[in-house]
């Protein structure tokens, strides 16, 4: 078993240097492997062009849209404690939300079947970057930019990912406790969970040290450091969280070994109907309550994806969540056959997590 997990293990970290080594690759790439107490952390390129520093897995860095992962976490808790059901609708909460609107549950809300518009695609959030990207951004403004746009289809009638959903769904979770949901999440995930170095700044746009700094990688030019270049507040609950990757697989872990809520919350969440996050993690992907399920070669996890301004980022867990795997890249989104590739880093790493 131990000859078994070295090979696995070197071919995670081959692949993250020929990540970095491929023309438009990412300037730095780290994975880490918790299984037993013991975490593996392998790493190739660097935390910032400026110096020798390798990724690691202390260093901070933006989760992007895993954030997604802790507001279901979150959403469960309170379904747990009955402060609403998943089937309740949204505007039974957020009466305010447009009329349009009414027909959408939370549960649709959180597993991307509600036909929400997606508030990244709004001419008043392109406005917004253009205009000044570091300033912060309410909530209730996010809402405001789609408040006009019809549904995209029929609330529960197909998958399409919206990070409005999880805006609304923070909200609902700040309505019915009268917290704000920065208290939630330290209440509810952060603490429970030991995530000590975890935080979720939205009027902060540095990172604190040491941190993996974040690239827009151009054909051609310099990668550009962006870490700083986009408030955190216009992600807000979908994707504002800062952590560390130790932190990250302590997080997914809990996730799935029900340390925020009980296994009948579990049962729901784990509802799967096909849908890709974004980017696509490995293998086969399908969508749960701010989880999906990745069917790999070598096995099953589950987790999220995520990406922001210079950040690409997957996690998992195994089913009873005492295994967990990590990726980060300090790069947009790869595309065509530098997604492959990632995919299929993701897919060794699965298998070097399961040989263990």
């Amino acid at each position: 078993m131990a000859a078994q997990s070295t090979t696995a293990d070197a071919e995670v970290q081959r692949g993250l240097q020929e990540l970095v080594d491929a023309e438009g690759g990412p300037p730095g790439a780290i994975a880490t492997l918790y299984h037993d107490g013991r975490l593996t952390v392998m790493s190739a390129g660097r935390a910032d062009v400026g110096s020798e520093n390798v990724p690691a897995a202390n260093q901070y860095m933006r989760i992007a849209s895993i954030s997604k992962a802790y507001n279901a976490a979150v959403a469960l808790h309170l379904v747990q404690q009955g402060k609403f059901t998943l089937d309740d609708a949204i505007v039974r909460h957020l009466p305010d939300l447009p009329a349009a609107w009414s027909a959408v549950t939370i549960r649709q809300a959180l597993n991307h079947t509600s036909g929400l518009p997606d508030y990244l695609q709004s001419k008043d959030f392109a406005k917004h970057i253009a205009a000044d990207p570091g300033g912060y951004v309410r909530p209730a403004t996010i809402i405001d930019w789609v408040r006009e746009a019809p549904l995209e289809f029929a609330p529960g009638s197909r998958y399409a990912y919206s990070n409005t959903d999880n805006i609304v769904v923070g909200l609902i979770s700040e309505a019915v406790t009268g917290k704000s949901y920065d208290t939630l999440l330290q209440e509810i995930v952060f603490a429970p969970a030991g995530l000590t170095h975890t935080s979720f700044p939205t009027r902060d746009i540095s990172l604190p040290s040491p941190y993996i700094h974040g690239y827009r990688i151009q054909p051609g030019s310099e990668p550009k450091d962006v870490t700083s270049f986009i408030s955190p507040s216009g992600a807000w609950a979908s994707g504002a969280i800062v952590s560390t990757s130790i932190d990250l697989g302590a997080f997914i872990r809990a996730d799935l070994g029900l340390k925020f809520f009980g296994a009948a919350q579990q049962l729901q969440q784990m509802q799967f109907i096909p849908g890709n996050s974004g980017p696509p993690g490995p293998g086969t992907n399908e969508s749960g309550l701010g989880l999906y399920r990745y069917t790999t070669p070598c096995g099953v996890v589950y987790g999220h994806t995520g990406n922001f301004v210079g950040y690409t980022l997957w996690a998992a867990s195994i089913a009873d969540g005492t295994r967990s795997v990590t990726t980060t890249l300090n790069s947009p989104p790869p595309t065509g056959p530098l997604l492959d590739r990632l995919r299929e880093l993701q897919s060794k790493a699965v298998c070097a997590l399961l040989a263990r």
